[in-house]
């Protein structure tokens, strides 16, 4: 997928964690989790600009995801607007599922990931649609946005109750 469809994926999956967050108090978390996950959308597609790594290689797996996830979770015990516990556990979901969620947008081009490399190379791929594909792309940011602010109003319902 494109910069848009990576945009989508990343509020499709930080959807349901803002509106918990909304839901449990922390607003301000909530809405760092959400820009914290767009600012990490396109980070696995740094490996075009590093001289040799291939695309969709290692920055391209649940390794790379994990890796992202303990540094934000190291980020999150600085976070001083929730307590310490859900700063870890919010920046460590927020950095591995960015990740994931980079990973499954480009599982559904021809192109496919190999998440799991080096341990299992085992291609994955729906071959639904093509990266390049702006119709897709686009259809996944709208899809991504809506259920972001679903995320918001039903976060928001569930904490005025």
């Amino acid at each position: 997928m494109y910069q848009n469809g990576h945009y989508g994926a990343a509020l499709l999956f930080v959807a349901p964690i803002g509106a918990l967050l909304i839901a449990a108090g922390f607003v301000e978390l909530a809405l760092m989790a959400g820009v914290t996950a767009v600012a990490l959308a396109m980070v696995p597609d740094l490996d075009q600009r590093v001289p040799g790594v291939t695309h969709r290689g290692p920055t391209h797996t649940v390794w790379f995801g994990l890796a992202v996830g303990l540094l934000l979770a190291a980020v999150g015990t600085l976070v001083t607007v929730a307590p310490s516990l859900v700063g870890v556990v919010t920046g460590f979901v927020v950095g591995s599922g960015t990740i994931a969620s980079h990973i499954a947008a480009d599982a559904l081009t021809p192109a496919g990931v190999r998440p799991l490399s080096p341990v299992d190379d085992t291609h994955y791929s729906l071959d639904v649609v093509r990266a390049k594909n702006p119709l897709a792309n686009y259809a996944l940011l709208g899809l991504g946005i809506a259920c972001a602010a679903l995320g918001v109003w039903v976060g928001s319902t569930v904490a005025s109750v």
